[in-house]
């Protein structure tokens, strides 16, 4: 039997987007459901998948399945692909299994040619919709099918334009567009070599093959890559019968959304153009009305959109991003799909839809992608700085963020500027699909033209990117890389500042502040804690770190990097002096000062926290990166310690090292200077017994000793932290727990586990050191060539952003096991920056640790991450609690 390459839209359902795209299975689902759509049929993403496995051509099977499909839509239309005088005329759009909102092509009005344009012209009365029709497939095709640049056919509009004074295409006249038909057909035929195809059979198969192809262009390609959509799915092709909203003032064409993409609230959102096609109001040619005034224009259509619209919402239980088209005030829906939305607005949709009783609190937490809460957490322009900025205009606020950065005025600049370490600020008339590499390199992005639906903003807004769309008092010269707003001259460099909220924009950079997340972040965070099973802790240095980790839920303090506190102004000498002593009783006096200090510290972290658990960590670096290297530092410490310069001199460099990251550093140091960590030992006792005393609170300190590779070596340290604690509570007459524990960091530790886990109470994998020391990698010197394995496929990801679960994953698991054989009630988490990368939090949880510790901002994607993992391994286990429940003969 053959197999079934193209389905008619009455043949398909909406579970059927793997095969037949999105797009073609919501248009199969919007037609069983009764709505007005436009008739045609889907040929399947299998069939793309065939064209580049079989050498790019259709082969007859396809040629059959089409034409017959072909002739069904004729028969429902009432109209003949092969008869000028009543031509059907159709559309030709991709339709991945995942939106990719105009990343791939589409052609419209195909089946027009010289015959079935006058045929048109009669058919609907009015010529001059006819022959604009044809413009623009002419241009569609030519771009499409033979990649003949467009910008070929848009300087003959502009010069046909400027010559009359329009303003736009709409003011164009039959004469003006036969005219402009005449010479965009003979730009085809200079370009291509090729006169402009006649037959609509031949531009049909043509269009097929040109948007399979579509699949691999650059654009789609950077898309997927971006979005982690894999690349062997294939697009399906839509061939649907045109409706024309270009046919004068009772038809039109537009774009809404069933609820606000930027910020949630549920309220119809969108724009639309009356007397004009749809690619005019993506491509923000003209600025379109707000989707409001439909009601005052059209009532009845409004009317008619508003209800389909709240229908599709329930149906599909998300929020719906719909294109539809009015032809002589006939509504006429061309698409629907799940609308792309910011961070702010996905949280917002979710929790109402949950609150609704359209979905769970699971389907709400599992809707989230863990990325989109990065953008949440982006900075905002500080309302003091604004204050002073210097307002040039205002635009759209297309897609909320602060951003500033240098302009640049191409795709080509704002990509070679990222990559030498500028901020962009992508300025474009208005963007198109090919911007897409230069939109991801950008802050942000500004633009002269389109509104709330344009290109520039639907992909900002699925990108994270700020966006500023349809500023008309930005004046853009691309070419010669200037703009003027408001008679200020900028150019390519100069540094610009825009507000994607509230679409202001401004010269200069300003000052950022960081967001304060509530309200409906809130309640998400609450049901994110509901489910999540793994522990989220921060990596904190300092009190400010402490209230920031706090603020974004932190649980705790999984590591405390206790160097960290050492490089402060006032506190470097004092450490140089200790490390630069020549006796014992020297370092123990600048430790006796450095004990001052760190108790402080420790002090107020222990009281902010409370009962939460805070684990420190003993000194770790090598000595040499506390020691000066600039001349100036160099002869003050050398008078602070009464030595001479070229003394000093000669003992730092005594203290060099070939390899300093395997050399004296971490539990190394304690060995050769035990005085060092028993000096860190009292200074986090101290500091939690006053902390005790001041908050009432049970405070459990945990001491975290790094860089163990022996239980032996473990255990000789082990045994002088724990004979200063005891001083400590012998003078202090009062005892508090503590634990001690260590940083599995080295594969011999991960592998003798069993041992070192007699001697500890908590396990911190340091995935980041395991992973350097696991693959032979340098972190410092890796991204010199790392780049190129992932470039070559050799290498994804990159090992130190998710973790290497084939190797490095390996080495935590059978830690993990080892430890807990001889010591069962081991306490085991990550602090490495793995902690918030959620592919790898998936992993910890798989293999049964209790915690994960990463910086504060990525405390919430940690803790999203969990509870989807946690939602995930119990939907895993509902088919098997069903199967031993009816075995069982439960309920």
């Amino acid at each position: 039997m053959t197999k079934q390459w193209v389905y008619r839209f009455s043949e398909g359902k909406k579970e059927q987007k793997m095969l037949l795209g999105g797009k073609g299975a919501n248009l199969a689902e919007m037609t069983n459901l009764g709505l007005p759509i436009p008739p045609g049929f889907t040929i399947t993403t299998e069939s793309c998948i065939h064209y580049f496995d079989e050498g790019r051509t259709l082969w007859p099977a396809l040629h059959q399945q089409i034409d017959s499909a072909l002739v069904d839509l004729e028969n429902a239309v009432g109209k003949s692909f092969h008869d000028p005088a009543n031509p059907l005329l159709v559309s030709v759009r991709s339709g991945a299994a995942f939106s990719m909102p105009g990343m791939m092509d589409t052609i419209l009005n195909l089946g027009l040619n010289d015959a079935s344009v006058a045929g048109l012209a009669e058919q609907t009365q009015n010529p001059t919709f006819a022959f604009d029709s044809y413009r623009r497939f002419i241009q569609m095709f030519a771009d499409v099918v033979k990649s003949v640049p467009r910008i070929h056919f848009e300087a003959i509009l502009d010069t046909v334009k400027n010559e009359n004074g329009y303003e736009f295409d709409n003011q164009l006249t039959l004469e003006d567009l036969t005219d402009l038909v005449a010479q965009y057909k003979a730009v085809y035929q200079r370009e291509t070599g090729e006169t402009f195809p006649q037959e609509p059979l031949e531009q049909l198969h043509q269009a097929v093959q040109a948007v399979f192809s579509s699949w691999n262009n650059e654009r789609a390609v950077l898309y997927r890559e971006i979005h982690n959509i894999s690349h062997n799915l294939g697009t399906a092709v839509t061939v649907q019968s045109m409706v024309f909203g270009n046919r004068g003032n009772d038809s039109g064409t537009g774009v809404a959304f069933t609820r606000n993409p930027a910020t949630g609230e549920k309220k119809l959102f969108g724009e639309f153009l009356m007397n004009a096609q749809g690619e005019d109001v993506v491509a923000g040619i003209r600025t379109p009305l707000d989707i409001d005034t439909l009601e005052e224009v059209m009532p009845a259509v409004y009317n008619e959109f508003k209800a389909i619209a709240e229908k599709l919402e329930d149906h599909y239980a998300d929020m719906q991003d719909i294109e539809f088209t009015i032809e002589k005030g006939k509504l006429y829906l061309l698409q629907t799909r799940n609308g792309k939305r910011t961070a702010a607005a996905a949280v917002a949709v979710a929790v109402d839809l949950a609150d609704e009783g359209l979905i769970t609190k699971e389907e709400a937490v599992m809707r989230i992608e863990t990325g989109q809460l990065d953008q949440l957490l982006h900075p905002t322009f500080d309302t003091k700085a604004l204050d002073e900025a210097a307002l040039l205009a205002t635009g759209l606020g297309a897609s909320p963020g602060a951003a500033s950065g240098h302009i640049f005025f191409s795709t080509a600049d704002a990509e070679a500027a990222q990559k030498d370490g500028l901020p962009v600020i992508l300025v474009r008339r208005e963007t198109s699909p090919e911007d897409l590499a230069g939109m991801m390199s950008s802050e942000g992005i500004l633009t002269a033209r389109g509104g709330m639906t344009s290109h520039a903003a639907v992909v900002a807004r699925g990108l994270g990117k700020c966006c500023v769309a349809g500023c008309t008092a930005a004046v853009i010269d691309e070419e010669n890389k200037t703009v003027v707003i408001d008679d200020v001259t900028l150019h390519q460099g100069d540094l610009l500042s825009i507000d994607g909220a509230s679409g202001r924009v401004y010269a200069g950079t300003i000052a950022k502040q960081n967001p304060t997340l509530g309200g409906k972040f809130s309640t998400f965070m609450d049901w994110v804690n509901e489910m999540k099973v793994l522990q989220v802790k921060a990596n904190a240095d300092s009190p400010t770190d402490v209230k920031q980790a706090l603020s974004l839920g932190a649980e705790g303090v999984g590591l405390c990097r206790t160097e960290h506190m050492f490089f402060h102004k006032d506190r470097i000498p004092v450490v140089r002096q200790m490390i630069l002593s020549r006796t014992l009783d020297e370092r123990k006096k600048y430790l006796a000062e450095l004990l001052g200090m760190q108790r402080q510290d420790f002090q107020e972290m222990f009281a902010l926290l409370q009962d939460r658990p805070m684990t420190v960590r003993l000194l770790d670096p090598p000595l040499h990166e506390f020691l000066p290297t600039a001349d100036a530092d160099k002869v003050a410490l050398a008078e602070a310690m009464g030595s001479s310069l070229a003394g000093l001199e000669a003992h730092i460099d005594s203290l060099h090292e070939v390899n300093p990251m395997l050399g004296h550093r971490g539990c190394r140091l304690a060995v050769t200077y035990p005085e060092i960590y028993r000096m860190q030992a009292r200074a986090i006792i101290e500091g939690a017994i006053i902390a005790a005393e001041e908050t009432g609170s049970t405070i459990t300190p945990e001491i975290m000793i790094p860089l163990v590779c022996d239980a032996d070596e473990l255990r000789y340290v082990k045994a002088e932290i724990v004979a200063e604690i005891e001083e400590v509570f012998a003078e202090k007459a009062v005892t508090i727990p503590y634990l001690i524990g260590t940083m599995i960091e080295i594969p011999r530790a991960a592998v003798t586990s069993d041992e070192i886990a007699l001697e500890a109470d908590f396990f911190s994998f340091g995935t980041n050191d395991m992973t350097q020391m696991g693959f032979g990698f340098s972190r410092d010197d890796a991204g010199k060539f790392l780049q190129e394995y992932e470039d070559k496929g050799l290498l994804k990801p990159n090992p130190f952003h998710s973790l290497d679960v084939k190797g490095i994953g390996k080495l935590v698991k059978l830690s993990a096991k080892l430890g807990r054989e001889t010591n069962p009630g081991l306490v085991l988490g990550v602090c490495g920056e793995h902690g918030g990368d959620p592919e790898s939090i998936a992993f910890f949880s798989s293999v049964g640790l209790d915690y994960v510790s990463c910086s504060p901002y990525r405390v919430p994607i940690a803790r999203l991450a969990s509870a989807q993992v946690a939602i995930k391994e119990n939907r895993a286990k509902m088919p098997v609690q069903k199967a031993s429940a009816l075995l069982t003969g439960s309920n």
